[in-house]
């Protein structure tokens, strides 16, 4: 390899690239924008693609063990540009696999312009998409590993220069510290995303509030609750119970929560309340707690306090699958056993399953059996208490009202 040409940090070569420092500043913060989501990431790999009047920029996220794919973001002309997803990438045949890490490299670091054409990735691979200068760099990143940066011209362009090299020097540590800073919140996001999805099926509203006790987000959950109005609903954007005493009294609690976040009450602060229901149902459950406040931010509009709120009768949810697989039920006592964990009799549950009741009592025993207990009520929290909840099979929702939680869909990428 010739690496006369090769600039690092340690030996910068000026560049002479027509680029003023408001341009600078802007690309900067192009890239630094880039870690709050991927369309910020993607609009940052756009600018880099027409600064360096490349028709390509790709940042190569991933290659997993699947010969010729890899997990791309793609600036360019190109379908799928935008978006993270899967494009046909020749790994094993590229000869810019190992090259020096954090360092930018042209195709002329690596070999010349006629072994480059006889390249098999070149003829097989980048000709088609008519890729002929390359300017690169494999940048790593504090436990995601080695992320990959290409920029592409084609056959009819110019060459990349050392001023191009240095350029790309200089933006590589700022192109680090976005992409890491992007993966940490992913992995945040993917946290809370599997957190809420879990407080859904355990069927808990959720709600959180702003300094002022204006409601700012709420969960699946929290939103049917709401829409019922039993009890509590939401009056522009904030909560109030049906009754004018449980009114007060939610008031009066939020408002001492919202005190304790700001550090004018003690911790001793009460945080429970039982809120009464037109409908004659179990009385609600609401605890309140405050939110941990940053020292630093300040504002209207920040998350201040959350409200958890249980309906005891209402929308728990049983995934059928894992209760036959946790219980080794069969089909038949799976079923029997949803209709008494909904609060059924005997008899009401076989004639709502269109058995005999001697079938059902047989069924019962059984189940009593490979549960270890004696009593419907026994049964109905073993049920309750157990993981069958947090499964994602078919779901029967254990009350004798229709669940109103939709379940999200999932979405995978598609291979290209």
């Amino acid at each position: 390899m010739n690496n006369k040409n090769v600039a690092t940090p340690q030996n910068p070569i000026a560049h002479s690239i027509s680029l003023s420092l408001d341009h600078y500043d802007h690309l900067i913060g192009c890239i630094h924008d880039g870690a709050f989501d991927t369309q910020r990431l993607y609009d940052a790999v756009e600018e880099l693609r027409r600064m360096f009047a490349a028709n390509y920029a790709t940042l190569i996220l991933r290659i997993p063990g699947v010969e010729n794919i890899g997990l791309m973001l793609v600036a360019g002309e190109i379908e799928g540009s935008g978006t993270v997803r899967y494009f046909e990438y020749f790994h094993n045949d590229s000869p810019f696999s190992s090259m020096p890490a954090d360092v930018s490299f042209t195709i002329d670091d690596v070999m010349t312009t006629e072994e480059w054409e006889a390249n098999p990735y070149y003829t097989d691979y980048a000709r088609l998409n008519n890729v002929y200068h390359i300017l690169g760099a494999d940048i790593t990143t504090p436990e995601d590993g080695m992320l990959r940066m290409r920029v592409t011209r084609g056959h009819n362009q110019p060459a990349f220069s050392a001023e191009d090299k240095a350029l790309c020097n200089r933006l590589l540590p700022h192109l680090r510290r976005s992409l890491h800073v992007h993966n940490l919140l992913g992995r945040s996001e993917s946290l809370g995303t599997v957190y809420a999805e879990a407080i859904n099926r355990l069927s808990v509203a959720t709600l959180v509030l702003d300094e002022t006790g204006c409601v700012l987000q709420l969960n699946d959950v929290a939103r049917a609750m709401l829409k019922e109005a039993d009890g509590i609903k939401l009056v522009g954007t904030r909560l109030e119970a049906s009754y004018p005493s449980d009114n007060r009294e939610l008031h009066r609690l939020i408002r001492e929560t919202l005190d304790l976040q700001q550090g004018q009450q003690s911790a001793e602060s009460r945080e429970a309340l039982s809120i009464a229901r037109p409908s004659g149902e179990v009385s609600l459950g609401v605890v309140v707690e405050a939110l941990p406040a940053s020292e630093w931010a300040e504002g209207k509009g920040r998350p201040t306090v959350i409200v958890y709120i249980r309906d005891s009768v209402g929308r728990s949810q049983v995934d059928n699958r894992v209760a036959k697989e946790l219980f080794n039920f069969t089909p038949a006592e799976t079923a029997l056993a949803l209709e008494l964990a909904n609060g059924l009799s005997l008899e009401e549950a076989a004639e709502n399953l269109g058995i005999m009741r001697n079938t059902a009592r047989a069924h019962l025993r059984s189940i009593f059996s490979k549960t270890g207990v004696r009593r419907q009520a026994e049964l109905v929290r073993v049920m309750l208490n157990s993981v069958v909840s947090l499964g994602r099979g078919q779901v029967t929702p254990l009350t004798v009202k229709p669940s109103a939680i939709a379940r999200p869909e999932l979405r995978s990428l598609r291979t290209h």
